[in-house]
């Protein structure tokens, strides 16, 4: 398999208000015709440091992409760099300097003197065309390798890579496709998952398989390679449907559904409707719902009931019940769920009452303490977790926890 590195060049993205978006775009591309990206470096505008880094990434990779660099003033030293590292002179192009002066009379405007230094490319390049900004592009190769130089606004170098360069890499990378899929797990930790699924995954030699935790779910991302998409593709069902198979329900998504979305999908397939109560988590597992474009099909009603007396008054929670077990209780979530759903009239209910924290917990009733509860015609349940991090966290996973509840209540009633 061919390697790749990827160099984005500018002091700004060293800051942190600013973020290299290239480099993920770039990386997306090559993997999807077998390129495998095994660096990305970020450099400001230091000359020497930006010419190392050249010189070591064609050591290294078959192809090397930078972005960033390329305007007209002082610190835009790409194209001086990018010679000396390659052991070339800068030539200056006629032809150039009058396709600028001539684009910006169309702009309305005479060309500053300054953009004359985005008329010179490295001796032997071959120019690639710009025509959503002023400068154009340069592709390099030498002793077998690909050194492709873009500008850094992403909507001058994804047209000119795509255009120019992706074309001669699908030819040099050959008949290799690389097809991916991402499934999300909940409701099982990390390290469970991996020692449940490895012996499926490490069977298959063409697959590489990695679990990452993202806040509240187990992400697995799985990638083949395959001299077709459609070969790919079917070794990759096949491996997703054994790790279903080994886990079961908490496979909660089989291409990188989010689970708002799996919610919203099992609630038009089944004709269902939805409202929800919420204390702890402040209108957040209603926000996720009503993300998913089309969600008023299903979701009716939510209410969000923080002190104990709207619980009472809006969702007709007895006032006993708080007074007995407290606002954050198994009982109180039943109730609140409960009273959503009579008060909404819809199919299904959740609700969540919790202490999110960092003050309000006790030793009987810590921070990150959640009942999550659910009701429908026949029944209202509830169950207990305990969270663990900040504020943020709580209520988010708490959201997650009360969605996947939902989740595989409809789940068992459609067995």
């Amino acid at each position: 398999m061919l390697t790749a590195e990827i160099i984005a060049i500018g002091s700004e993205l060293l800051t942190p208000t600013k973020t290299d978006t290239n480099s993920l775009w770039l990386t997306e591309k090559l993997n999807e015709i077998g390129i495998e990206v095994k660096l990305k470096t970020i450099v400001g505008d230091d000359k020497s440091r930006l010419e190392e880094t050249i010189r070591d990434a064609l050591k290294r990779s078959d192809i090397v992409l930078s972005t960033g660099g390329l305007g007209p003033t002082e610190d835009d030293i790409t194209r001086t760099v990018s010679a000396q590292a390659v052991g070339r002179e800068l030539v200056y192009l006629d032809e150039l300097e009058q396709d600028l002066r001539e684009r910006f009379k169309r702009w309305g405007r005479e060309m500053p003197e300054i953009n004359k230094r985005q008329a010179f490319i490295v001796d032997g390049a071959e120019v690639l065309p710009n025509p959503n900004g002023s400068a154009v592009g340069m592709l390099i190769e030498i002793d077998n390798k690909i050194f492709g130089i873009l500008p850094g606004p992403p909507r001058e170098n994804q047209p000119m890579f795509t255009n120019f360069i992706l074309p001669k890499l699908r030819e040099k990378a050959g008949e290799i496709y690389v097809r991916r899929k991402l499934l999300r797990v909940s409701g099982i930790g990390e390290s469970a998952v991996d020692e449940a699924i490895a012996p499926i995954y490490k069977s298959y030699s063409n697959v590489e398989t990695s679990i990452l935790f993202n806040k509240s779910e187990i992400e697995l991302h799985l990638s083949a390679q395959s001299k077709s998409e459609s070969e790919a593709d079917a070794i990759l069902d096949e491996l997703a449907n054994k790790i279903v198979d080994k886990l079961g329900v908490a496979v909660f998504a089989m291409n990188g559904e989010k689970m708002e979305e799996v919610i919203g999908n099992l609630l038009k397939e089944n004709k269902k409707t939805l409202s929800i109560a919420e204390s702890c988590t402040g209108g957040l597992v209603a926000r996720r719902v009503t993300e998913v474009s089309g969600s008023s099909e299903y979701f009716i009603e939510g209410a969000i009931c923080y002190a104990n007396e709207a619980k009472i008054r809006s969702l007709s929670v007895p006032k006993e019940l708080i007074e007995e077990h407290g606002a954050v209780s198994a009982e109180v979530a039943e109730a609140m769920a409960r009273g959503m759903r009579e008060k909404a009239q819809t199919d299904y209910a959740i609700s969540v009452t919790g202490i999110a924290g960092p003050t309000g917990g006790t030793e009987e009733k810590p921070v990150g303490l959640v009942f999550v509860g659910y009701a429908d015609e026949f029944q209202a349940k509830s169950f207990k977790i305990l969270l663990p991090g900040d504020r943020y966290l709580i209520r988010w996973r708490a959201s997650q926890a009360a969605l996947d509840y939902l989740r595989r209540q409809i789940l068992k009633k459609m067995q």
